[in-house]
């Protein structure tokens, strides 16, 4: 794994203890190294990474109470956060639990996304009584679903794009379907044709599989630590919840099953719980 980068501007911060020796480490500037995933972006949809300093355990961090995950090692462990889509701009932390509890700040930065409009079968946005109950249902699910939390943690995080195609700039965008606001979209839109190979980004554990009102055929990866991967409108699933897998093994293929305007793979991560742009673990 690579050293997580320093993102405290001071010259000079906490001390190791080394052998019995106090070391004072110099903290160079503030530099955010582009080859370590995922990448810094403190931004609405983006994963901020915070220095926790030195340790010689790993630090249990978290965020309004959910588990956040921590990389690193004795000498500097740092926290990876994910920031919602619907955050403030401003000041925010977390609390560090290490014998006692500190909280360690930082700055949310301001992001504006574009917006989408798109024309979809009316039945897929003003809903029946049955189609919401369906998605109400499915929605306390994946909740449950989306709070898992396991060891080990995951080896790297430098992901492999799941299926070959041109990869959207959709995340974040502020979707209109016929005319009527919706939630921003929350994932990654890879174009490719239906039957398109899908495989995993990251060495995973299966969770969760189902048909969705509107995911369609749905593929829930649990990476460890609180990173989740969720492939959506597959046109066929290979996989079954409790299935091991290595990078790159298929888990399915492309397709066009539920809400959508044609074949594609919708890719989100979710990362303590809050959907991350998946552009941010790629290369």
């Amino acid at each position: 794994m690579n050293p997580p980068q320093d993102l405290c501007p001071k010259s000079m911060r906490r001390l190791v203890l080394l052998g019995g020796l106090s070391l004072a480490l110099p903290r160079p500037a503030l530099a955010i190294d582009p080859q370590i995933w995922p990448r810094h972006s403190a931004v609405p949809g983006g994963v901020a990474r915070i220095d926790l300093g030195p340790a010689t355990e790993r630090p249990r961090a978290t965020v309004d109470g959910v588990p956040l995950l921590v990389v690193g090692d004795p000498i500097v462990w740092t926290a990876l956060v994910g920031i919602p889509l619907s955050a403030s701009p401003g000041k925010a932390s977390i609390d560090v639990h290490a014998g006692t509890t500190r909280s360690e700040a930082y700055i949310i930065e301001s992001k504006r996304y574009s917006e989408q409009r798109l024309k979809v079968s009316p039945k897929t946005v003003d809903l029946s009584p049955e189609d919401l109950s369906r998605h109400e249902r499915e929605r306390a699910h994946q909740v449950g679903v989306i709070a898992t939390f396991t060891e080990p943690l995951p080896s790297t995080y430098k992901m492999e794009q799941p299926t070959p195609g041109r990869r959207s700039g959709s995340f974040g965008l502020r979707r209109v379907f016929n005319g009527q606001p919706r939630n921003p979209h929350s994932g990654m839109d890879i174009a490719a044709p239906t039957g398109t190979p899908v495989v995993s980004p990251l060495p995973a554990t299966v969770i969760d599989t189902g048909n969705y009102f509107f995911n369609g055929n749905t593929v829930w990866l649990n990476h460890g630590g609180g990173l989740l991967s969720m492939m959506c409108h597959l046109s066929r699933t290979d996989v079954k919840p409790g299935d091991k897998l290595a990078s790159g093994q298929r888990i399915g293929a492309v397709g066009a099953t539920g809400r959508v305007t044609g074949p594609h793979l919708h890719w989100s991560i979710s990362l303590n719980r809050v959907m991350v742009d998946p552009a941010l673990f790629l290369a």
